[in-house]
């Protein structure tokens, strides 16, 4: 486990992530990459905020959390960066993804944010 991530995302909540980021990729809108999901966050315009635990090094990422605690946003993590990008239709993959609106998805990220604030 990388030093970033403090709680790890349960299976079946990252495949719920998963299931509405491919959901939302149509209606949706997302910020994809460190740079525009830290904006995403600063602004307070993201719902949710997925992170991948693959990014090397890990500085690029490990401030995300602490601001999305800051800012009480929910986060996430995803294992690769590959599968968080494909999830929302990327040939390449991406660090972090910030929803900003789910789209068809909203029942369900409700749902997983919900689950993540239990936690």
């Amino acid at each position: 486990m990388v030093s970033y991530v403090k709680n790890p995302t349960p299976i079946g909540v990252k495949n719920r992530i998963l299931e509405a980021l491919s959901m939302a990729k149509e209606s949706g809108k997302f910020r994809k990459g460190v740079n525009e999901v830290t904006k995403a966050i600063e602004k307070k315009s993201a719902q949710l905020v997925i992170i991948a635990e693959d990014v090397q090094p890990e500085e690029v990422v490990m401030h995300l959390p602490i601001l999305c605690e800051e800012k009480g946003i929910p986060y996430a993590f995803i294992t690769t960066k590959k599968e968080l990008g494909s999830a929302i239709g990327l040939i390449i993959s991406t660090s972090s993804i910030a929803i900003e609106d789910p789209g068809g998805a909203k029942e369900l990220v409700n749902d997983i944010i919900k689950t993540l604030l239990k936690k």
